[in-house]
């Protein structure tokens, strides 16, 4: 029996699971084996965007899975190319397409890309997509405090979600804590840090040996433990199933005191203030 996976209820009253599946690096023709496989074990939030070419595969993956639509919880984002009003609409449109979906779960503006600067216009397009209920919700992606305060001051609609880089070793405290007056949820991608050293970092590995779990699980129940949303990506089914099998473990005040010792923002992907890719 897959686990049940706890919710979360965004700024505008929708819910949203609060681990799921991150589709970012698989190629298309692989989406279809991965994203059953995680539907399989028990996930119902899924992560995509255009840019990563298997919107396609996921779209398939999902038609084919006698899942309900009403019980998935499918996200994508606008590439940076695409932002503007009339350019977003269209995009989101062809995201749509390639899915085979009427509406998603979440929308997200990728980046916000300050050389282009057409966040804003881009946001207005969104709101106009959030209004005629083609997506449950709207939010962003890589946006620091002063793009999330900008777009708070110039259009309506408070974003729900921001996903980010977070995990251990960037830890993200001053958005979290920016976000937070706003309850704009913060979303963790690469949130095992591309599985790079917080593996292997020692204080998480005696955390993981006191719990008799991986390391892996140990930072996602962290997330977890954070209120986070939090979408870990791998295409081996037991490493999938694994990653979701987290519900059942307890991190003490201790080990919560240790993990918070690792911050060192170690960010490992592109800044959002130089990041201009598409633009």
């Amino acid at each position: 029996m897959p686990p049940a996976v706890p919710t979360i209820t965004l700024n505008n009253g929708v819910t949203v699971p609060q681990l799921g599946f991150g589709v970012w690096q698989v190629p298309d023709d692989e989406a279809v084996p991965a994203v059953a496989a995680t539907l399989e074990a028990g996930y119902r939030l899924i992560d995509t965007a255009a840019v990563y070419g298997n919107e396609v595969g996921v779209g398939k993956a999902l038609a084919a899975s006698g899942v309900p639509r009403e019980e998935l919880f499918v996200t994508t984002k606008l590439w940076n190319a695409d932002q503007g009003f009339d350019s977003a609409l269209r995009a989101f449109d062809a995201s749509l397409g390639r899915l085979g979906l009427e509406y998603v779960d979440l929308y997200l503006i990728h980046w916000p890309v300050p050389a282009k600067d057409a966040y804003v216009d881009t946001w207005r397009a969104f709101e106009r997509i959030y209004a005629e209920g083609r997506a449950r919700a709207i939010g962003v992606s890589n946006f620091e405090p002063h793009h999330v305060e900008r777009l708070l001051a110039e259009t309506g609609v408070v974003p729900a979600v921001d996903q980010v880089e977070l995990h251990p070793y960037l830890q993200q405290r001053r958005l979290r804590e920016a976000l937070a007056p706003h309850q704009v949820v913060a979303e963790a991608y690469s949130p095992l840090s591309s599985g790079g050293d917080v593996l292997t970092d020692p204080v998480i590995g005696a955390i993981a040996r006191a719990h008799g779990r991986s390391p892996a699980q140990v930072v996602l129940r962290w997330h977890v433990e954070q209120g986070h949303l939090v979408i870990p990506k791998s295409v081996t089914p037991e490493r999938i199933r694994a990653n979701i099998d987290v519900f059942d473990i307890e991190l003490t005040e201790d080990e919560l005191g240790q993990i918070a010792g690792l911050d060192r923002a170690g960010r490992v992907g592109a800044h959002p203030d130089t990041f201009n890719l598409g633009a």
